[in-house]
């Protein structure tokens, strides 16, 4: 599960090698995008900012009345067609640009971030989805599929990573096929294991 990315390229930068419209400018975000943050997505041919992860309505245990809701950050791809996400995949596919994406490693209580990123892409696209909430206005959240070779060691899913070639297919094809796009990524990933906690305190 991807709970943290790096996008650091400005955002007409994005627009610019995507070729959409810059619909994001004046955005405010960091280049470390945590969950519950915004980030950017190229959605309907334009880069716009939204907030990551999808929300979950939730009720307390001992009450029963509702809570924050959990905020949604990944999607499995043999999930898609379920009721919470089947709209947003059929209708509202987009896709999240990136720099490099991080995954805990280590042993639980000492985990450290590991980034992963492409090779000769200092920007690359995850397979996204997206919808307006009436909780935190425009959200998305990452496809994610089974880990490749290169990632299986470090867990045991990893998000959709799409080739340039594939991008008009994930946003504007049908639904079969954009789901046969949620496959381990088939090149090879640049790996770059770290000292940083992965909770920083």
């Amino acid at each position: 599960m991807c709970n943290l990315y790096r996008m650091t390229k400005a955002t007409a930068e994005v627009a610019r090698i995507f070729g959409v419209t810059n619909r994001a400018e004046g955005g405010n975000r960091g280049e470390l995008v945590f969950p519950g943050f915004p980030g950017l997505v190229i959605a309907e041919s334009e880069v716009r900012q939204m907030n990551w992860g999808f929300p979950l309505q939730q009720v307390s245990r001992k009450t029963g009345k509702p809570i924050k809701p959990k905020t949604v950050t990944n999607t499995r791809d043999d999930k898609l067609h379920s009721p919470f996400w089947r709209d947003s995949f059929t209708q509202r596919r987009c896709l999240i640009p990136l720099t490099a994406f991080a995954e805990a490693e280590g042993e639980y209580g000492s985990m450290t971030r590991t980034w992963l990123s492409v090779p000769d892409e200092e920007t690359f696209a995850i397979a996204g989805i997206w919808r307006n909430s009436q909780e935190w206005g425009p959200v998305y959240s990452m496809v994610t599929s089974n880990p490749n070779t290169q990632t299986a060691a470090i867990h045991d899913r990893m998000p959709v990573v799409l080739h340039p070639a594939d991008h008009a297919r994930w946003t504007d094809g049908t639904p079969d096929e954009a789901i046969s796009l949620c496959q381990p990524y088939s090149g090879t990933m640049i790996i770059e294991r770290t000292s940083v906690p992965w909770v920083e305190r």
